[in-house]
């Protein structure tokens, strides 16, 4: 039975979220954190929960305040302190497509070629049309940021960074294959995506509900990072330090979402990217308490309820998992609850209201 949702006289404090994970502040409940809901549960919630007339996003303006204005609603509804928004430039990617399996969808399910990539060599990367800063359509980002409610504040992001880009265009294999034999062509690969990165977030940043940058970079999967930890820091961590220092110098925090085993990297992520939080864990590979014994001095620990759990789990189990964590993690500062990873189309909508509900719950 769920008490605390949807919240019926939501308090978002986004100046408490941001100084509770950067720890300028220890009193109070850990906050709730996402980085992605799918529109699987995003839909029957906001229709049936909160009693809304879903709008299909589109090209049309009409379409676009429809979905922003259930979009917001959602995030505040359930209790969070922010909207995450996110969108990409349109970087032409090669996808493979099928039909999502998971119960009640009714969209396809894409992704990566891991083997046929756009770029294989100086002129495929001539001949493809990178996306021009002059092109971007803001206005979502902007609608968004124009219309929360008091209280609440926006994190942003690129969609996908530039790890994921990379190994997108190139392909994964063109990828582990091109950082050994024309790591020259990996390199203007990094540096023209950062660069248009770089607009891309300096004209973000420039809004005045931002209260942090938070993008994704899957650079990991089980047991290591995808490509060699030296060639992460020669391609591509060289722009999170620079996505770093822009939110900075905006007076922001940075906090990064990659999955996978990022142990080799983690002290360059944190000693030299300077990361103010990480998110995305699974506990196959180190539970998020056991992450933050290791780290959770240094930076804000973010989410960790495993989508296994959240998955496979009844919801008393989601629940006794987010009071565990609560009462561990939260007990030692700096951390903040929600999935580890994001709230994909398969998870349960009751396990995923089970989690919020009891994290409002403790609070």
């Amino acid at each position: 039975m769920l008490k605390n949702i949807p919240v019926t006289n939501p308090q978002p404090d986004a100046n408490r979220f941001v100084d509770y994970l950067m720890g300028r502040t220890h009193e109070g409940k850990p906050p709730l954190i996402e980085y992605l809901v799918d529109e699987v549960l995003l839909i029957p919630i906001t229709t049936e929960m909160l009693g809304r007339a879903w709008v299909p996003e589109s090209s049309r303006r009409e379409d676009q305040i429809g979905y922003l204005d259930n979009f917001i609603a959602f995030w505040y509804r359930m209790g969070y302190d922010f909207v995450r928004f996110e969108r990409g430039m349109g970087f032409p990617l090669p996808q493979l497509v099928t039909a999502d399996t998971a119960p009640t969808a009714v969209k396809e399910r894409l992704w990566a070629d891991q083997h046929h990539g756009l770029i294989k060599n100086w002129d495929d990367f001539e001949r493809y049309p990178w996306p021009r800063y002059e092109d971007i359509d803001f206005f979502s980002y902007e609608y968004v940021n124009d219309h929360l409610p008091e209280g609440m504040g926006l994190i942003v992001s690129h969609a996908a960074g530039v790890f994921e880009h990379l190994s997108h265009i190139l392909s994964y294999e063109g990828l582990c294959l091109a950082v050994y034999d024309q790591p020259e062509l990996v390199s203007a690969m990094a540096e023209r995506l950062g660069s248009l990165m770089i607009q891309f977030y300096q004209h973000l940043l420039d809004l005045d509900r931002i209260i942090v940058l938070f993008p994704g970079d899957d650079m990991g999967f089980r047991t290591g990072t995808l490509i060699a930890p030296e060639h992460l820091r020669r391609f591509v961590l060289p722009w999170h330090k620079r996505f770093a220092e822009l939110a900075h110098q905006h007076g922001i925090p940075y906090f990064l979402h990659s999955c996978g085993n990022l142990m080799k990297i983690m002290d360059d992520l944190i000693e030299d990217v300077h990361i103010d939080g990480k998110h995305s864990y699974e506990d196959a590979i180190l539970p998020v308490e056991d992450f933050q014994v290791r780290y959770g001095d240094r930076i804000a620990v973010l989410g960790g309820v495993d989508i296994h759990i959240l998955t496979t789990g009844t919801p008393e189990q989601v629940r006794q998992r987010v009071r565990f964590l609560i009462e561990t993690c939260g007990g030692r500062g700096r951390y903040a609850i929600g999935s580890g990873n994001s709230i994909p189309s398969y998870i349960p909508i009751p396990n995923y209201l089970a989690m919020l509900d009891e994290a409002l719950e403790m609070g």
